[in-house]
C-alpha cells in the first residue's frame, strides 16, 4: 500500500473536489480527509479544512499541477479594468445635484 502524503488543505468541499478532479486528470491518486461529509451545510473557519493527499511518490507530479494552476489564475487576473459602477444613493445624489445646478441656467434660457 502507497504511504499517502498531504499535499495542501483547501477550505470547503467545493474546492477540494474540484482540485481533486484537476489532479485525478491529470492521473494522480487523490484522497481527501477532514470536513468532506461534515454534517453542516455551512462551515467555515477550521470545521471547513479539507486536506488533499497523494501518494508519496507522486507528491512533485501534483506540486507541479498546483503550481501551474496558480499560473493559470494569475494569468486570467489580468483583465482589464472595468468600469464601476456607483451605488445607487449616489447615482441618485448626484442626478439631484446636477438638476439644482442646471435649474438656473433653464430659467435663464427661457
Amino acid at each position: 500500500m502507497d504511504t499517502m502524503s498531504r499535499l495542501t488543505s483547501v477550505h470547503g468541499t467545493f474546492r477540494a473536489h474540484v482540485l481533486a478532479a484537476r489532479l485525478t486528470s491529470e492521473g494522480l491518486d487523490v484522497e481527501l480527509r477532514g470536513a468532506i461529509y461534515s454534517p453542516y451545510a455551512l462551515t467555515m473557519g477550521d470545521l471547513a479544512v479539507v486536506d488533499v493527499y497523494v501518494p508519496e511518490e507522486q507528491v512533485d507530479d501534483a506540486s507541479y499541477v498546483l503550481l501551474v494552476n496558480e499560473v493559470d489564475a494569475a494569468l486570467e487576473d489580468d483583465t482589464p479594468l472595468r468600469r464601476r459602477s456607483l451605488p445607487f444613493p449616489v447615482r441618485v445624489t448626484a442626478g439631484a445635484l446636477l438638476v439644482c445646478a442646471l435649474i438656473p441656467a433653464i430659467r435663464l434660457a427661457f
